[in-house]
């Protein structure tokens, strides 16, 4: 039941490759922890208390308690799926309590920092390689794409004429995200570049390795961090931390909450609101710089 669950969280739910990949992982951590405590492995048959057992030594073996609510959507997910297949006549997640969290606000870079980069950094000449790096971190910060949406973006998505791109964001929702003059004078020189190669003019694929394969994400991820490491101070360096600076930037320059929760694909207002705290900083800055009374 674990591949046929796996299988509709890929087709019927649309899940991403990387959550599935997690959930799949999970399950398989309960198996090995149901056979060496309890002596079988069917997860069908774990109570509650069997499932309670093991989220206590998750905790006991001090994992991250963001890490251990993951772990517990996945059972709630994995259990009401055997519910309504009529597999189980009982969920045991009933009554599972998913841990407190300490608020921790997204980490982002600042403006002047940012700007040093893309804007003033002399990347190693018109090499392939050295646009391909800039165009990475150009579109992640210019546009505020999921690390996953980079790697799948293909060359056919992007519309130089209206200064788009066509997203495929989580649960394949669309979006379409406008980006800048800069940014497409980016992507047409490293565009140029790519095809007059012969072993990368014919990928599909936007964004590809110097040996016309598709990017991977320990790729992105080092050249992300490659270039942060010569102008932040900022703690996380990631991709992720990119898409952080491109809302709050936007939110910082007065853009509308809606329009921002838009851009990123976020499906609620609640994620996107986060960033709004990073932008109040800025607001109580002022404040007390401006304000007689301050």
């Amino acid at each position: 039941m674990r591949e046929k669950f796996l299988r509709y969280l890929e087709y019927e739910k649309r899940y991403s490759k990387h959550t599935i990949a997690s959930y799949s992982k999970d399950l398989e951590q309960l198996e090995l922890f149901m056979q060496a405590n309890y002596d079988f492995s069917d997860l069908a048959q774990a109570t509650h208390s069997i499932l309670r057992s093991w989220i206590i030594q998750l905790i006991d073996d001090k994992l991250d308690p963001r890490t251990v609510n993951r772990k517990i959507a996945c059972l709630r997910s994995f259990y009401k799926f055997l519910l309504r297949n009529e597999v189980i006549t009982k969920d045991p997640t009933q009554k599972l309590r998913v841990l407190k969290t300490s608020k921790k606000l997204p980490q982002f870079v600042q403006e002047n920092e940012i700007m040093r980069l893309l804007d003033n950094f002399e990347f190693d000449g018109n090499s392939f390689t050295s646009k391909r790096d800039q165009l990475i971190l150009e579109l992640l910060y210019g546009t505020g794409i999921r690390l996953a949406e980079l790697i799948s973006l293909q060359t056919q998505d992007v519309n130089l004429h209206s200064h788009t791109i066509k997203v495929l964001g989580k649960r394949n929702k669309e979006r379409v995200i406008p980006f800048s003059s800069s940014l497409k004078r980016n992507i047409e020189t490293y565009l140029s570049l790519k095809n007059k190669h012969e072993n990368l003019k014919d990928s599909k694929t936007l964004v590809v390795t110097d040996t016309g394969e598709d990017c991977y994400p320990m790729m992105i991820y080092r050249t992300v961090k490659k270039y942060l490491n010569l102008f932040t101070t900022v703690e996380k360096r990631s991709p992720h931390v990119l898409r952080h600076t491109f809302a709050t930037h936007l939110l910082n320059k007065g853009a509308e909450l809606n329009a921002v929760k838009d851009l990123l694909g976020h499906s609620s207002l609640a994620a996107t609101q986060v960033y709004t705290h990073n932008s109040l900083d800025k607001l109580k800055a002022v404040f007390e710089q401006a304000h007689p009374k301050a």
